[in-house]
């Protein structure tokens, strides 16, 4: 019997990157929690004529939620922040630079076991969640985009 190779267990959810186009590696892609990730298949209902034991169910298109990623709230200065202020305080009369960010799933040495790339990302929601005087937790911030199309790399 062989010995099992440490890639071949489950991967843990707590060892992540975000990697955003414009700032790589730096200390504010840090997040707390990454959700979203995911595709749906929409179709279409077609009743076949004269036949009533069938519905035949059509692909029409792929369809994408948003990219959830929470983190404690991030000073001013940071890169994201910044982006995602020039978006919603300065409205739709600018344009709306997309970028592509990417999640990875990394491994027992740190380097990426999956990989998953949202292209043409650019933020859609920013929310901070609520303020409680009675527990001892981390302000968070909350940021949803929209994306073009996913792909998974690894």
């Amino acid at each position: 019997m062989s010995e099992l190779a440490a890639s071949d267990y489950p991967l843990p959810a707590f060892y992540f990157r975000v990697k955003f186009a414009s700032s790589g590696d730096s200390a504010d892609t840090a997040f707390q929690e990454v959700s979203g990730i995911g595709a749906q298949l929409d179709t279409e209902d077609v009743v076949e004529g004269g036949e009533n034991r069938f519905v035949h169910k059509l692909p029409k298109a792929v369809k994408h939620g948003n990219l959830v990623l929470k983190r404690g709230i991030a000073p001013n200065s940071s890169l994201l922040v910044q982006w995602c202020i020039k978006v919603f305080e300065q409205g739709v009369d600018i344009t709306i630079t997309p970028m592509t960010i990417t999640v990875e799933l990394l491994d027992e040495t740190g380097q990426p076991a999956r990989s998953w790339s949202f292209v043409n990302a650019y933020p859609v929601s920013w929310q901070v969640e609520g303020f409680n005087a009675s527990k001892n937790e981390v302000a968070i911030e909350k940021l949803e985009f929209s994306y073009q199309y996913l792909t998974r790399e690894r």
